[in-house]
């Protein structure tokens, strides 16, 4: 089973319905809810989903959107060596380093995002939803 971390990106694409790339970010979605994938995200992501869907719906929403999240996703904790590590990568992006540093820790099979380019000095492969989506068995086994 492949374990991915997913970028902020494509988890606010769910919850926001943001199209078009809500189409692939959901088939995402419910391929973990279905157990076909265990995906992740790191611990900062869901700060940022509250404040995001908070600012963009309501209050009501965005405690949703964090709920939805805990109980759909396995969550990466950030300590002190997940940001030092961080902070020596070379992307310019710190955001992004968490992200890279968490799944190199956790010994995650790729990063699925939208935004490669925060990802290019990743150890941990980089794929976007459509990259992600064609390397993933149909839910039937095919």
């Amino acid at each position: 089973m492949k374990r991915i971390l997913l970028d902020l990106n494509v988890v606010l694409d769910v919850l926001l319905s943001r199209s078009p790339w809500q189409v692939e970010a959901r088939a995402i979605w419910n391929a973990n809810r279905e157990g076909r994938i265990a995906a992740a995200v790191s611990a900062i992501t869901l700060p940022t989903v509250f404040y995001v869907v908070r600012k963009q719906a309501d209050l009501g929403r965005a405690h949703l959107a964090v709920m939805n999240c805990l109980q759909s996703l396995t969550i990466i904790g950030v300590d002190r060596s997940v940001l030092e590590m961080a902070a020596n990568l070379s992307g310019s992006d710190f955001e992004d380093n968490v992200q890279i540093a968490c799944a190199s820790v956790a010994a995650l099979d790729a990063v699925v995002t939208r935004d490669p380019k925060g990802f290019t000095e990743s150890p941990v492969p980089t794929l976007s939803p459509a990259e992600f989506l064609a390397q993933l068995p149909k839910a039937n086994g095919s």
